[in-house]
Parts: C-alpha cells; sequence; structure tokens
C-alpha cells in the first residue's frame, strides 16, 4: 500500500479487516479508493496497542499460511501502531508465535509486555 498499490494479499486482509471493524460496504470503497485520505490513528495507550496487535496478528494468521509478506505487512501495521521501528521485528514474531500457540487476548498481552524476562 506505501507504493500506492494494494496487492492480492493487501486486499484480502483489508477485507477482512473491514468485516471485523463493521465498516460498512459503502466506506469501505471510498476507503479503498482513496486510502491516503483517512489517517491511521493509532492507540495511545500501549495495552490498546496491544489488543490492536493481538486482533491483527490473529487476522495475518488468519489462513495458517504465513509467509515473508503476511510478516512484512504485519511489521508496516506494528510501525504505524506506534511500535519502535528498532523492535518491530521482535514485537511481529513473539505476537505471531503466541497467536500459533493460541493464546486468548489477556495471556498475549501480558506474554508480550514481559517477553523481554
Amino acid at each position: 500500500m506505501s507504493d500506492g498499490i494494494i496487492t492480492d494479499d493487501e486486499k484480502a486482509f483489508l477485507d477482512r479487516l473491514a468485516r471485523k471493524l463493521d465498516i460498512s460496504e459503502g466506506d469501505y470503497k471510498e476507503i479503498l479508493k482513496d486510502y491516503q485520505s483517512h489517517p491511521v490513528n493509532p492507540p495511545s495507550s500501549y495495552d490498546r496497542r496491544l489488543e490492536r496487535l493481538y486482533d491483527l496478528a490473529r487476522m495475518v494468521y488468519a489462513d495458517h499460511e504465513l509467509g515473508e509478506r503476511q510478516v512484512a505487512m504485519l511489521e508496516r501495521l506494528c510501525v504505524g501502531l506506534g511500535f519502535s521501528t528498532a523492535n518491530v521485528n521482535y514485537v511481529v514474531d513473539k505476537a505471531l508465535k503466541l497467536v500459533h500457540a493460541g493464546v486468548d487476548e489477556e495471556n498475549f498481552i501480558d506474554e508480550t509486555k514481559n517477553m523481554n524476562r
């Protein structure tokens, strides 16, 4: 998306995200038409960012087919959420491992907060 082109993988992800967020079809089409005019407003609290990361990681992993493109997409989304570019690969790796393990949101947040212990 950052290159102005929405790939098939990105489109599939956006479709799932729109359904999860209950975005109407009309609004979704408007957003896709001019997505740069709809800024991403990351949550201000760390817990809310982790909640959003949990949702995004589950959506990226939803098909249980995790490739380089899906990981790269989640890394870009994490930067957009306000995670440090220096740590984003560690955060994404941890998030995907936790989602793969099937942890619930509460444990996901706790494990992510304490991943350096």
